[in-house]
């Protein structure tokens, strides 16, 4: 795991590179009681495997997920976009 915690875009106060082999896990989000109620653990991966496997999903469904990065954060649908178009996105290598 990384020493800094992680900001979309790379922010001032964040280490070099984002952490894309962190562990993570892909909740499925469901209605009722606020985004954490009654969270679903799906899977568990590196954090590019799970933005990876979200992006493969069809559009309409995408919006259904979030990651929750090991020790770090949830990145809901719009950060898991921002992170995939990120230039260093491990595509394909996750």
């Amino acid at each position: 795991m990384s020493d800094n915690p992680s900001t979309i875009h790379g922010g001032e106060g964040a280490g070099s590179g984002f952490a894309w082999n962190d562990s993570a896990e892909l909740h499925k989000c469901e209605d009722g009681g606020g985004l954490f109620h009654r969270f679903k653990v799906l899977r568990r991966g590196t954090v590019a495997e799970m933005i990876e496997f979200v992006m493969d999903l069809p559009e309409e469904k995408r919006e259904d997920y979030a990651i929750q990065k090991a020790g770090d954060r949830t990145f809901k649908y719009a950060e898991i976009v921002t992170l995939y178009r990120r230039s260093d996105f491990p595509k394909g290598d996750a």
